[in-house]
């Protein structure tokens, strides 16, 4: 029977030292996943100044609840990611109902506002879904997909590129292309709200390429 692998034994001891209250620890924590969670927060609430608070409540909320990640279900990496999507789509929630409030403050909650907001909320998941998987990309699948999207190489050009051959190029590509599809696979399943977060057991991008 297939099991996860064991987390990495950093993961398990930060949580030990956060749940130590470690103050340091925090300090690496920050260090480590910063530039992750303000990407994702930003991916979702579009705002840099939304996404610098976003940020800090995320990580006082890792502060006073390490006791929430579960080295079982996978890395601590997984776990922050998690941690800052629920977070952010609360807080895009919360701003959407505020934003279709009436003249007298009172929310609307008429369906095509609702939907509205739903369509937001399952876009911005996507997205930053699909920007934590390529961030997570081991280096070869992610200079692949970098050439073909970004750079709008073909498999051939590639191939070139990276000094490998055109079978190994479309081999990258595809499994690049099979990790992103999660990315909608998620919204679908189970929507921006999803328990799970970006811990679902959607796959976690790594292994041979």
């Amino acid at each position: 029977m297939a099991t996860k692998d064991a987390p990495p034994r950093w993961d398990r001891r930060m949580q030990q030292r956060l749940a130590h209250g470690e103050a340091a620890a925090l300090g690496e924590l920050y260090d480590r996943f910063a530039t992750l969670v303000h990407g994702l927060a930003h991916r979702v609430l579009g705002d840099d100044r939304a996404a610098d608070t976003l940020t800090r409540e995320v990580f006082v909320h890792l502060w006073e609840h390490p006791d929430t990640y579960d080295p079982k279900q996978g890395p601590l990496r997984s776990w922050v990611a998690a941690v800052t999507h629920r977070l952010a789509v609360q807080r895009l929630r919360a701003d959407g109902v505020r934003s279709g409030a009436g003249a007298d403050g009172t929310a609307r909650t008429d369906g095509t506002a609702r939907a509205d907001l739903e369509r937001t909320v399952r876009r911005a998941s996507v997205a930053a879904r699909a920007d934590y998987i390529v961030t997570s990309l081991p280096a070869p699948l992610k200079a692949a997909l970098e050439r073909a999207y970004f750079q709008r190489r073909d498999y051939r050009q590639t191939a070139a590129d990276l000094g490998i051959t055109e079978d190994e190029a479309r081999h990258r590509l595809r499994l690049g292309l099979q990790l992103l599809a999660t990315a909608h696979d998620t919204g679908a399943r189970g929507g921006a709200d999803h328990p799970g977060g970006f811990g679902d057991g959607t796959p976690e991008p790594g292994g041979p390429v």
